[in-house]
């Protein structure tokens, strides 16, 4: 492993687990963040990721994207430009395979419906989520509840994207558990996390489109930093065929990315003096991430994905789609505990919040085919818009 800066994250120096785990902490050779990561990979609400919509409902072709292979791509990135910053690469690549664990089914389609259920009872965030579901739903040990993560990684998940000044009611509860410092900036493993995230779908989410032919080059040419890119692509490769050349021109944007980011960083670092990671913490600012001028190219870009491959009339009529499978079973769930499984029916109670938000755990969790699944048993049909 590379020597890690001073600046980054160490296991040996971490504010540790919440609980107390016996026999030691060390189960092998692994240090703290190994073991969180892990812990996420052998997790089942990883495994469930592979049947969780990444940009496509319940593609029908094998080599769209789903949300554990985009997680895996972010980790790779994430990883690869952790050590090349001198930071700690088993901290960002837990953070990165991590990050999406919270999101239901269906992705921001099915959160959408889950705020819209919640709306009296607190609302839902995927990011909050996460947290819950790795603190308190899923429960592999023994005399503890949760996957009992290192108090770095938590921060991380909880602050990735920055200070969160107004914590839902699921951030509040798990901050009360083992307070998080919302008010901070996180480290700089958890800062790389997000901007992996960005880098991936903002790529990655071009090769599925062309896939799927919602999205043409033409479109994309129309894209400044797409543009750029594609020139260079082409004249490394004069003689090749256009279509062969689609998947080296998400290659070179990526390339693009990682290597801004990695040099306006270094440059936000020096500036800034950090010295330690508590230094960074009180920087008072994101030290991570891209130019000024690469900032606004992505913004632009994503700009183009919303209006073109997100708010596609496809995409729209997929997640209508979802919204109706959700807020069904929400509902059936809500009128009917009996309809859940024993597991989750046994603890239904009457009270509000408790009620509405127990429901909405166990609808996030589920898979995209696992909820059309159950709808389909309870309202006899397939939901359509």
């Amino acid at each position: 492993m590379t020597t890690l800066a001073p600046y980054a994250s160490r296991p040996d120096h971490s504010r540790g687990r919440l609980h107390s785990e016996p026999g030691g902490e060390v189960r092998g050779p692994r240090d703290l963040f190994q073991r969180d990561r892990d812990r996420i990979i052998h997790s089942i609400s990883f495994r469930r990721l592979r049947h969780k919509t990444q940009v496509f409902v319940s593609p029908d072709g094998d080599h769209f994207r789903v949300r554990l292979t985009h997680s895996l791509e972010v980790a790779q990135i994430g990883r690869t430009t952790a050590r090349t910053l001198g930071l700690n690469e088993d901290l960002t690549e837990a953070l990165c395979l991590a990050h999406d664990i919270g999101h239901p089914p269906f992705g921001h389609a099915g959160e959408d419906a889950l705020e819209a259920a919640l709306e009296d009872q607190g609302g839902f965030d995927h990011n909050a989520h996460t947290l819950r579901t790795l603190m308190l739903l899923e429960s592999p040990y023994p005399l503890f509840r949760g996957l009992n993560l290192s108090w770095e990684m938590l921060e991380g998940l909880a602050k990735h994207n920055g200070p969160v000044d107004r914590p839902g009611w699921a951030m509040r509860e798990v901050d009360a558990l083992f307070p998080l410092d919302l008010a901070s900036h996180a480290s700089l493993e958890a800062q790389l996390a997000a901007i992996s995230d960005d880098i991936a779908y903002d790529n990655h989410d071009i090769d599925d489109g062309l896939r799927a032919g919602l999205l043409t080059l033409e479109q994309l040419l129309s894209v400044p930093l797409v543009k750029m890119s594609w020139d260079r692509v082409r004249v490394r490769y004069p003689d090749v065929p256009e279509e062969r050349l689609l998947r080296e021109l998400v290659r070179e944007q990526i390339g693009v990315m990682a290597n801004d980011l990695i040099a306006a960083t270094r440059a936000n670092i020096a500036q800034s003096g950090v010295e330690t990671v508590e230094d960074v913490r009180r920087a008072g600012r994101a030290l991570v991430g891209f130019s000024p001028e690469l900032a606004a190219q992505e913004r632009e870009l994503k700009r183009f994905m919303y209006a073109t491959l997100y708010h596609h009339p496809e995409q729209l009529a997929a997640a209508e789609r979802a919204r109706v499978i959700v807020t069904g079973l929400f509902r059936a769930y809500h009128d009917q505990p009996g309809l859940m499984p024993p597991e989750w029916r046994d603890d239904c109670v009457l009270e509000e919040p408790r009620r509405s938000r127990h429901i909405a755990d166990f609808i996030a969790g589920m898979t995209d085919r696992y909820a059309q699944k159950r709808h389909a048993e309870i309202f006899g049909k397939i939901a359509s818009a």
